[in-house]
């Protein structure tokens, strides 16, 4: 069943925010990189600072996947980018979990990543 779900006043298609989340996660170099930071997001809400201690990456290549994670609603930060804010996931996300997961699952190859 496709679920409709509501962002900037405006109804997409579950099956539409599929296909742009496949590109974000599988379909681009970098995807996996996303995937990971998404999962980690998933468990608890974190900094770009932990995220990047957790995941053995540079702080700036964290603030960059961030950014293209919020700008394809997947992640929130309501504080905006001031150090020590926390990013979640979107309600977007978690109202489509069961194919965030599939495309996660893609992306890093099953498991925890």
């Amino acid at each position: 069943m496709t679920r409709n779900v509501l962002y900037n006043d405006k109804y997409m298609l579950g099956a539409e925010y599929e296909r742009v989340w496949w590109w974000v996660f599988v379909g681009t170099r970098g995807g996996a990189t996303r995937a990971r930071i998404m999962r980690e997001l998933l468990k608890r809400p974190l900094n770009r600072n932990q995220i990047a201690e957790r995941l053995n990456l540079n702080y700036k290549t964290v603030e960059h996947h961030l950014k293209i994670l919020i700008e394809n609603h997947l992640v929130e930060n309501p504080v905006g980018s001031r150090y020590g804010a926390l990013y979640y996931p979107s309600r977007t996300a978690l109202s489509l979990r069961d194919v965030l997961d599939r495309l996660l699952d893609e992306a890093c190859g099953g498991g925890d990543g």
